[in-house]
């Protein structure tokens, strides 16, 4: 079993190096995924939602993967490619407060117009309900992890890295969501 994991993580990384933008748009749909699935079985969804599911998938594959891509390649421009705590730091300043709430607005958007089709009447009440407490949640926890990425992985790993987090995230934020809906009957 070991040598079968050994050479798929080997393949996994020649896919990386010659497709990166490719393997990391697949790689975040694919993590999108197990997040959704993980978070509709442990909030007691029983029957998989399919289309919900794959409307996940798709947002990791189309915008998740791309846009940490060439995010990734730009912060390394700007700031040179440089790893000192200094740099860092302005590295996950800069993500902080650009994509990070771009990010969650971007995904509230899609949630609710595409994922549960909702009117946007609905979706920018929920959005002006819900968003300041989510960003300062995120506010709280990806700093953290923006430092790791920046500090220990190598480009080519981060976006790979950061949907991983990101797939413990959203299995999180789905638990949250659900334990505030049961606290509010």
């Amino acid at each position: 079993m070991g040598e079968i994991v050994k050479r798929g993580w080997q393949q996994y990384l020649v896919q990386l190096q010659r497709h990166p933008l490719r393997t990391k748009a697949l790689t975040s749909g694919l993590l999108a995924g197990v997040s959704d699935s993980v978070a509709q079985k442990l909030t007691g969804i029983q029957k998989l939602q399919l289309k919900r599911l794959l409307l996940k998938v798709l947002f990791g594959f189309a915008y998740g993967g791309p846009f940490g891509h060439y995010l990734h390649i730009l912060m390394d421009k700007i700031f040179k490619g440089k790893k000192d705590s200094k740099t860092v730091a302005r590295k996950v300043l800069l993500e902080q407060l650009t994509s990070n709430p771009w990010n969650n607005m971007l995904f509230m958007l899609y949630y609710g117009f595409i994922v549960e089709g909702r009117p946007w009447v609905q979706v920018k009440g929920k959005i002006k309900k819900d968003y300041p407490s989510v960003q300062l949640t995120s506010w709280m926890f990806w700093p953290i992890i923006g430092w790791v990425n920046h500090q220990y992985m190598p480009l080519q790993f981060r976006v790979i890295f950061h949907s991983f987090v990101a797939c413990c995230w959203g299995i999180f934020l789905n638990l949250r969501a659900r334990s505030l809906a049961l606290a509010s009957k």
